[in-house]
């Protein structure tokens, strides 16, 4: 009997798996624990157009991020903050900072947690700041902070 996995079944396989296993081990064991149902030709058909629209999504996820990460490369975001006469920052600026200038900047939402590090910057100068956007589309772009006068 062909079972479609509903958890991870040690020995067996993983979640969403199609395995062929024996008829009472799927009745008695896999079936009534909820662990597995069974994987009727209509169901498969069902599964497999899911895991369809499922990889087009990934797909235009991922196109969208290196849109995103193509507009991001050539912009350097300059954020003017109040600092000291060392050029120490009264505060820090944080990912969230980070993330409404490139909002203002560049018409882009972007998710301060798409940051790859915590962000946290207390001087003045120019810094490279990696990111990883979703669908593992990873790029640095540039931040600057200058004093306010």
């Amino acid at each position: 009997m062909k079972v479609l996995l509903l958890e991870d079944v040690p020995k067996l396989g993983k979640k969403g798996e199609i395995k062929e296993v024996s008829d009472g081990y799927a009745r008695n064991y896999l079936i009534p624990r909820k662990l597995a149902v069974e994987a009727t030709d209509g169901f498969i058909k069902h599964i497999e157009e899911s895991k369809r629209i499922e990889e087009k999504k990934k797909e235009s996820i991922k196109n969208k991020s290196e849109g995103i990460l193509e507009k991001l490369k050539d912009v350097t975001i300059v954020l003017k903050v109040k600092a000291g006469e060392k050029g120490k920052l009264f505060g820090a600026v944080t990912s969230q900072d980070i993330a409404n200038k490139i909002k203002e900047v560049v018409g882009i939402d972007f998710d301060k947690n798409w940051f790859e590090d915590k962000v946290n910057l207390k001087e003045i100068g120019t810094y490279s700041i990696k990111i990883k956007l979703p669908q593992g589309v990873k790029g640095e772009i540039k931040v600057e902070l200058i004093p306010d006068k």
